[in-house]
């Protein structure tokens, strides 16, 4: 049984950065397609990040070069290292691994297998 657990959230000011992370359980091998997703209120869920198991990256035009994701396979924890931060950030984010490849390529999906419970970040101005 897959688990994902997310810490990390919290409130902080625009410019403050938070490092999110996602402790995985139970993986039987190496998911190919890990992501992060956010949702505020109101608007639906929207990729954020994701990372595929060959190392390679991709970003939503809005976080690009603000946010990055990382993994340490030894933890089997996922990363999101967010700089810069904007009020308009602020939303509930969720890590999700799958082990399909389509997931991630050629582009982020949404439906993926594993979901973390959800952590709020919060960002005032």
């Amino acid at each position: 049984q897959v688990q994902l657990v997310e810490s990390g959230g919290g409130s902080v000011q625009a410019g403050g950065s938070l490092r999110l992370s996602c402790a995985a359980f139970g993986y039987p091998y190496q998911p190919y397609c890990m992501g992060w997703f956010r949702q505020a209120l109101g608007k639906e869920r929207e990729g954020v990040a994701a990372l595929v198991s060959d190392g390679s990256t991709s970003y939503a035009d809005s976080v690009k070069d603000r946010f990055t994701i990382s993994r340490d396979s030894a933890k089997n924890t996922l990363y999101l290292q967010m700089n810069n931060l904007k009020p308009e950030d602020t939303a509930i984010y969720y890590c999700a691994a799958d082990f399909r490849r389509e997931l991630c390529d050629p582009k982020l999906r949404a439906d993926f297998l594993y979901w973390g419970q959800g952590t709020q970040v919060t960002v005032s101005s």
